[in-house]
């Protein structure tokens, strides 16, 4: 199965609510690759994740919920080929 890739910008309550941690356990469970980080508006977080499509398809279902304790407000989505330079899902510092 071809590889895809996942940006997206999810905003809303989103930083310190364990957002981050969440995404990364979401995404290690769909056997994804890529990095969550804190933007410094502190308001959004940026998701950038590789894998199958299907796969993508339900981690940015997850982004659009997100854990309990966060708050959703807009999910900014794109797709593209897959760089394949990730060899893990990392939480990225700011």
């Amino acid at each position: 199965m071809s590889s895809a890739r996942l940006e997206a910008r999810v905003i809303g309550r989103v930083q310190g609510v364990g957002y981050r941690w969440w995404v990364r356990r979401r995404a290690e469970e769909l056997g994804l690759t890529g990095w969550v980080m804190n933007e410094s508006d502190e308001r959004s977080v940026r998701v950038v994740a590789e894998g199958p499509a299907d796969r993508l398809d339900v981690l940015e279902r997850h982004l659009r919920r997100g854990p309990d304790g966060a708050r959703v407000d807009e999910v900014e989505a794109t797709r593209s080929a897959a760089s394949g330079s990730h060899a893990a899902f990392e939480i990225h510092r700011p």
